[in-house]
């Protein structure tokens, strides 16, 4: 990946810096029209302003450090700051994930309970869904950093990879590691396998109804509605899996740092152009505001 190659690293710095400028100014774009206006206070929105958060988080523990590491020319990281980030990491990851679950619940009801949508998913139950997604991703982050507490290194090691993940920590470790690897792995495929199983079967429930739409025009209309987070869905389960199997599979530690650019750095950067471009309510929000810009700077010119 040449991270630490002399001749790339200006260019590698401004192509991450500018990714990730662009998921921060894109998803806070989400969260502010979100808020701003009355039209998207909607469960849909709701979820979709959370997932944001969670996006954000996701690029943030990482990618900053990584800048810091290529401006100063630095590979070094504290104990403190590599326990973060394994804490971190899993925390925002696991709640996308749980969101992502959320949300595929709120296509279902929306298009197989049409009428009974808003009784459904009332302000309570959709606080509580975020709520509880939050919960079960910081028992998620405990136990990683349990797993990580509980580990002993004989020196100095060199990390390699360009942030702590606890799958290269294990590797390093000198204290056995068989009972951290048999938890890290079931703690993964619980965390991963049921939100996977749960859009599965929701969508499937959104598909048999769909069919059951008469009209070709209503058809498209229904799933069209669950287009963009069908979307993210497979980007995001597209490239965690990348990077488990890469992890897993791949002896190459370039190719695993590769999987996780894709997926820490990335995809949070391709979230917002899916929603954003693909939901005309969105895209209403930013011409709204675009058009008060545009009056506000004639007024002052005119004065």
């Amino acid at each position: 990946l040449c991270f630490y190659d002399p001749y790339l690293q200006p260019l590698l710095f401004g192509l991450l810096l500018s990714m990730y400028l662009v998921t921060l100014l894109g998803n806070l774009l989400i969260i502010l029209a979100v808020t701003s206006d009355s039209h998207l206070h909607t469960p849909m929105y709701y979820f979709l302003s959370n997932l944001s958060l969670a996006v954000i988080s996701i690029s943030t523990t990482t990618v900053p450090k990584m800048l810091v590491n290529l401006q100063t020319h630095s590979k070094s990281i504290t104990y403190a700051g590599c326990l973060t980030q394994v804490v971190l990491l899993p925390l925002f990851a696991c709640l996308e994930s749980l969101l992502l679950t959320v949300m595929a619940y709120d296509r279902l009801v929306a298009i197989c309970h049409t009428l009974h949508y808003l009784v459904i998913m009332n302000p309570h139950l959709c606080g509580f869904l975020v709520l509880l997604s939050f919960s079960i991703s910081l028992l998620d982050s405990q136990l990683h950093y349990l797993m990580m507490s509980q580990l002993t290194f004989c020196a100095d090691v060199e990390i390699p990879h360009f942030f702590c993940e606890l799958s290269q920590l294990l590797s390093l470790a000198c204290s056995d590691i068989s009972i951290n690897i048999i938890l890290m792995y079931f703690i993964g495929t619980i965390l991963a396998g049921i939100p996977f199983s749960g859009i599965l079967y929701s969508y499937t429930q959104i598909l048999f109804s769909i069919l059951r739409i008469s009209s070709s025009g209503g058809r498209y209309k229904a799933f069209s509605t669950c287009g963009s987070h069908l979307a993210v869905v497979c980007l995001f389960y597209g490239t965690g899996l990348g990077v488990y199997l890469s992890s897993a599979l791949s002896l190459s530690p370039r190719k695993d740092a590769v999987a996780s650019v894709v997926y820490t750095v990335v995809t949070p950067m391709l979230n917002p152009f899916i929603y954003s471009l693909r939901n005309r309510d969105i895209k209403r929000y930013v011409g709204v505001t675009h058009l008060e810009c545009t009056l506000g700077n004639v007024e002052t010119l005119n004065m």
